[in-house]
C-alpha cells in the first residue's frame, strides 16, 4: 500500500503558521487503506514543476499539500495560485500561509499565461489566496489573468476558484465580466462548523456571490465543493447540496478532509468510499449537472476532464428540453 506522500517538516509547518502555535495538539489519526497516492517523481512530474519554477510562479497544489501532485502535475495539470503564497486569513483546515501579503506583481498574468501555453493545456484552473488587504480582493488581477490566457492559449478553457470577495462590492462582477468558463467558489463545509473552520468567512455570503455569479452571467458554469470529516453530519451535507442548487450551481465537489498538521482542525472521521458514492447519487438527484465525490477529490483535482463531461452534461440537458 501506498500512502499520502508528506514533503512537510516539522520546522515548515512552524514558520508557515505562528498564528497557530497557540492551539491545542489534535494527533492525526492513521490513513485507512482507500486513502492511497503515489509520490511524486515522473518524468513529466518534473518537466511540470521545471516549467511552474521557471516562470516564478506559485500553485496551490504545492501550498496547500495537496495529496493528486504526483497525478496531476504528471498530466501537466497545474493550479495556479495568483497574489502570492501568503494568506490574510487562517482557516483551520488549510495549509496555506498566514501573514501579511506583499505586492502584487504586475507581470503575474502573463507569466501564468506563458506557463500554461507552455504546457499546452487545454484547461487551467487558477486560484489565489484571500487578499483582505486589497480594495478590490484581488478581482481585477484575475480578471487580467483571464484575458492574458484568453490572448496566449485561445483554445484553452479557464476556470477560476475565487476569494469570496466578503464586504468587496463590485468585485464579483469584474471576475465575471472577464468570462471565465467556470466560476468556482468553495463553501469548505456545513454552516453549523464557520466559526470554527472558516472563521473570517460567513456561509450565507458565500452562497450568495455563487448565486450572483450566476444571475450576472448564466452561461458561465457554476462550481463549489465542499469537505467531509470535520464532524458534519450526513443530513447537514445534504442541506449544503440543497443550498447549492438553490443558488443554480452546476457542479458540486465533495472530498475527505486530510489534516495538513496536528495544530489544524482535528479528523472528526474518514468517511467510506461508498459514503461517498451514496453521497455522489444523492447529488445527481438532486440536479446537479456534474458530480465529484470521493476520498480524494479536490476541488480542482482533474479539472479539465470534468469540465468536458459537464459541457457534455449541459448540451444533454438542453437537448431534452427541447425535445
Amino acid at each position: 500500500m501506498t500512502t499520502v506522500f508528506d514533503q512537510s517538516t516539522k520546522d515548515r509547518r512552524a514558520a508557515r503558521h505562528p498564528e497557530k502555535r497557540e492551539r491545542p495538539v489534535n494527533p492525526i489519526p492513521r490513513k485507512p487503506d482507500w486513502i492511497r497516492v503515489k509520490a511524486p517523481g515522473s518524468k513529466v512530474f518534473a518537466e511540470t514543476k521545471a516549467v511552474v519554477k521557471g516562470h516564478g510562479l506559485v500553485t496551490v497544489c504545492e501550498e496547500a499539500g495537496c495529496p493528486n501532485i504526483g497525478e496531476c502535475w504528471s498530466k501537466k495539470h497545474a493550479t495556479f495560485m495568483i497574489m502570492g503564497d501568503t494568506c490574510t486569513r487562517a482557516c483551520a483546515f488549510c495549509d496555506v500561509k498566514t501573514g501579511i501579503p506583499g505586492a502584487l506583481d504586475s507581470a503575474e498574468p502573463d507569466k501564468v499565461a506563458s506557463a500554461v501555453a507552455e504546457l499546452g493545456l487545454e484547461h487551467v484552473v487558477v486560484t489565489s489566496v484571500d487578499r483582505d488587504d486589497l480594495d478590490d480582493g484581488g478581482a481585477e488581477h484575475f480578471a487580467r489573468t483571464i484575458r492574458a490566457l484568453r490572448a496566449a492559449s485561445p483554445g484553452t478553457t479557464v476556470e477560476v476558484l475565487t476569494p469570496d470577495f466578503l464586504r468587496k462590492p463590485g468585485a464579483l462582477e469584474v471576475v465575471i465580466a472577464a468570462k471565465p468558463d467556470v466560476f468556482n467558489h468553495n463553501l469548505e463545509t456545513v454552516p453549523r462548523l464557520y466559526l470554527k473552520i472558516r472563521p473570517g468567512a460567513r456561509y450565507f455570503a458565500s452562497l450568495r456571490l455563487l448565486q450572483h455569479a450566476k444571475e450576472i452571467d448564466p452561461s458561465t458554469f457554476t462550481k463549489s465543493g465542499m469537505m467531509v470529516g470535520l464532524g458534519e453530519t450526513r443530513e447537514e451535507v445534504m442541506q449544503v447540496m440543497d443550498d447549492l442548487r438553490a443558488a443554480s450551481v452546476d457542479f458540486i465537489t465533495i472530498g475527505q478532509y486530510l489534516q495538513p498538521s496536528p495544530r489544524h482542525a482535528a479528523i472528526d472521521r474518514f468517511w467510506h468510499p461508498d459514503e461517498f458514492a451514496n453521497l455522489a447519487e444523492i447529488a445527481r438527484a438532486k440536479g446537479f449537472l456534474m458530480v465529484s465525490a470521493s476520498p480524494l477529490t479536490r476541488s480542482s483535482y482533474l479539472a479539465g476532464d470534468d469540465f468536458e463531461r459537464l459541457r457534455a452534461a449541459r448540451r444533454a440537458a438542453c437537448d431534452g428540453a427541447t425535445a
